[in-house]
């Protein structure tokens, strides 16, 4: 599948263990790069959608350098959005704690934006996902913050661990893309190259 793009070396330019996961399962070749410190701010200006696409473009633009003719890099941010608000990756643990005691009893938006990146092209693209929490209580939100060290997920929480288990009563939309890579749209990007 995808020989339309198997003359690319293709970069993977991310620290998620998700979203390797998720490329992989593709059954393509690809590389994982991360440059430290890549700055993830955007302008005030920016709401919903804009924020995730907007991040995952100047990701790209960071792995310019990289690139050469044969080159595709694969960038992807991903936000939780409620009530006009951005829920990005938490500062520390009591952070997390105040995240998900506002999600809790709560329909909040995944959204994750995506650039693909050669030296011919580039295509960003953003996939949303409405994912509904029960109520948890103090004791559930402690022992997932101590148990699973949310620190590196927007929202403070990862579907495929045990707060989404317990936690999630409805979702509509993409179950991978909350888990961080809407797959599906991403292959079908690629297979259109």
């Amino acid at each position: 599948m995808l020989d339309n793009i198997a003359h690319y070396k293709i970069l993977l330019a991310s620290n998620s263990p998700r979203r390797r996961e998720l490329l992989s399962e593709l059954g393509i070749q690809y590389e994982v790069v991360s440059l430290p410190e890549i700055d993830e701010t955007y302008p005030p200006t920016l709401t919903g959608e804009e924020i995730p696409i907007y991040i995952a473009r100047h990701k790209a633009e960071a792995y310019r350098d990289m690139m050469s003719p044969d080159t595709m890099v694969i960038t992807a941010d991903t936000i939780v959005w409620m009530d006009g608000k951005v829920y990005g990756k938490p500062q520390n643990e009591n952070d997390a704690r105040r995240m998900l005691h506002d999600l809790s009893g709560r329909t909040h938006t995944v959204i994750t934006g995506v650039t693909i990146t050669t030296d011919e092209k580039n295509k960003s693209f953003a996939v949303s996902t409405e994912v509904t929490f029960a109520t948890l209580d103090d004791n559930e939100i402690d022992y997932y913050v101590t148990h699973y060290r949310p620190l590196d997920k927007a929202g403070a929480y990862g579907i495929q661990e045990w707060i989404g288990y317990i936690g999630v009563t409805a979702l509509s939309g993409s179950y991978f893309n909350v888990m961080g890579l809407p797959i599906q749209r991403l292959y079908n990007e690629l297979k259109q190259w």
